[in-house]
């Protein structure tokens, strides 16, 4: 590739372009913060958030108790009521900052900001936010790797420019990274570049994660398209290969239920039970959702179609960074985490936090930590002197540079992570098969793996997955009972003396449940 290298300089660094990096770089520039967000595609369209139709956690103050309360009865003992009572009184507060630049609907004369937030249009508004706050936006500038101090704190980012060639360098007193969930290449639609490149770059530095056991959420599609940004599959009658109804019930058995089903044959299904209200409404929230069907000239309310469920990974299952403070500052000293990289545990437990409290949590963490990383970065804004680069499998290969089937790899990834057989019913034979499959993987792409210009993203997502599926796979064999999402079928029940969250990090070797301190990192 050639072209002009790019060297910057700022307080604040925000990897990522969707919901969480979008509010991080605002708050941290109200902060008065000078600020560079990078983002690996184009800002304001990356992202599962500019598929979707969005809901929030959005609750009056006077009922904000009440609703952690009725949230976290089924968050499975994990989950912390201060964090999320904080969630909702930031949410509360920053969201009505939209009301001039997205037309809410109104209801009974008052703005409804819970629902009917149509995605692509929400990320123009907060992209322009942004711009105008003084952010420099760097679009089509994936980062690759951290830099950091000989402290093992963080001095900043470098990557590639896909467009105008060459790399990028921004050296910054603190970096927030909003680098989404990972999706495992399930083709869920919106997440083709949610392949857990920060999870990697931050493990690179130290960072530990948390709830990665929670990471095998699927959501209902049409067999033939990516289309699964809809709750009108709350509203179906589902029928198994042999014509017969499968009956479901309230809650996450409909999803093992209809995996099951899958595993014997197709499943088809009819949107028959829709309200009214939501057929009407459905074109104007989410007007892809409909399209699928009409190329094929189906009416999905009244004709039976084939469906699959699509694995979610850590969008909207659990798993992601685990965050030291309030904050939202990682193990690593400068290097916070909002969104979806970040573990979820602390508000909704082993559960999925759907769409509403994720956007909730996306709006609330980003502001935590882009206001958090402006104060850190006051606090070493004369820092100078050498840096080093922490990026390794991908970039630098442990032993020499080999060819490597990445897409071979990335198959086998997307097959062990997403499988329902691997990963919605979870046995510890079938665990141990899919971890030592990769870690044959990791060892050959941490010591060959490497690309230069455009390919070097390419090598970085792949290690990227791979490492992500050893976490969880390792979390997952740890965690010996069926609580929340993670369902072990040779651990039917739920033990109380498992009552606690699993950390898991480590490279050349995974680690699960070895705390670790700032202190012990550096």
């Amino acid at each position: 590739m050639t072209g002009q290298d790019l060297e910057l300089t700022a307080d604040v660094l925000v990897i990522g372009g969707g919901l969480a990096a979008t509010w991080a770089a605002l708050a941290a520039a109200q902060a008065g913060g000078r600020v560079v967000l990078v983002d690996k595609g184009y800002c304001g369209t990356s992202g599962v958030t500019a598929t979707a139709g969005v809901t929030h956690w959005f609750v009056p103050p006077e009922r904000h108790h009440r609703a952690v309360a009725e949230r976290h009865a089924d968050a499975a003992g994990l989950a912390d009521p201060q964090w999320a009572l904080r969630v909702l009184r930031t949410t509360w507060e920053r969201l009505p900052l939209l009301d001039r630049h997205y037309p809410f609907p109104t209801a009974d004369g008052a703005v409804d900001r819970t629902q009917n937030v149509r995605g692509p249009e929400y990320l123009r508004a907060m992209r322009g936010l942004v711009h105008r706050a003084g952010v420099r936006i760097l679009d089509h500038h994936p980062a690759l790797e951290l830099l950091l101090h000989s402290d093992g704190s963080v001095a900043g980012a470098a990557g590639v420019r896909r467009q105008a060639g060459g790399r990028w360098t921004v050296r910054a007193g603190a970096v927030v990274l909003a680098t989404g969930g990972t999706a495992f290449r399930s083709h869920l639609l919106g997440s083709r570049g949610n392949t857990g490149d920060g999870h990697l770059m931050a493990a690179e530095a130290g960072a530990v994660l948390s709830g990665m056991e929670f990471s095998n959420y699927y959501t209902l599609a049409p067999a033939y398209s990516t289309m699964a940004r809809s709750m009108s599959y709350l509203f179906g009658t589902y029928f198994d290969a042999d014509g017969r109804e499968i009956e479901l019930p309230a809650g996450a058995d409909r999803i093992r239920i209809l995996g099951r089903a899958m595993l014997r044959g197709p499943v088809y299904a009819r949107l028959d039970k829709a309200p009214h209200w939501v057929r009407r409404k459905i074109n104007v929230v989410q007007p892809n959702f409909l399209l699928p069907f009409a190329r094929r000239g189906i009416d999905p309310y009244t004709d039976l179609f084939p469906v699959t469920l699509l694995g979610e990974g850590t969008i909207r299952g659990v798993g992601g960074l685990a965050l030291a403070d309030e904050d939202c500052q990682t193990h690593v000293p400068g290097l916070f985490a909002a969104g979806d990289v970040a573990s979820r545990e602390l508000i909704v437990g082993a559960v999925s936090g759907g769409g509403s409290p994720n956007s909730a949590w996306a709006v609330s963490s980003g502001t935590w930590a882009g206001r958090a990383a402006v104060r850190h970065a006051r606090t070493v804004r004369a820092r100078t002197g050498p840096v080093r680069p922490a990026g390794q499998a991908g970039i630098r290969p442990a032993r020499h540079a080999a060819p490597c089937d990445a897409e071979a790899v990335t198959a086998m990834v997307r097959e062990e992570l997403n499988a329902y057989d691997k990963n919605m019913f979870r046995t510890r034979q079938g665990l141990l098969r899919s971890a030592d499959l990769l870690e044959d993987a990791w060892r050959q792409i941490s010591d060959h793996l490497t690309g230069s210009g455009r390919q070097a993203l390419r090598a970085r997502e792949t290690a990227a997955l791979v490492a992500m599926g050893r976490w969880v796979k390792a979390a997952a064999l740890h965690r010996t009972e069926s609580r929340g999402m993670h369902w072990r079928t040779d651990h039917p029940r739920t033990d109380p003396a498992q009552t606690r969250r699993i950390t898991v990090g480590g490279l050349d070797r995974v680690w699960v449940d070895h705390p670790r301190t700032r202190e012990e990192i550096a």
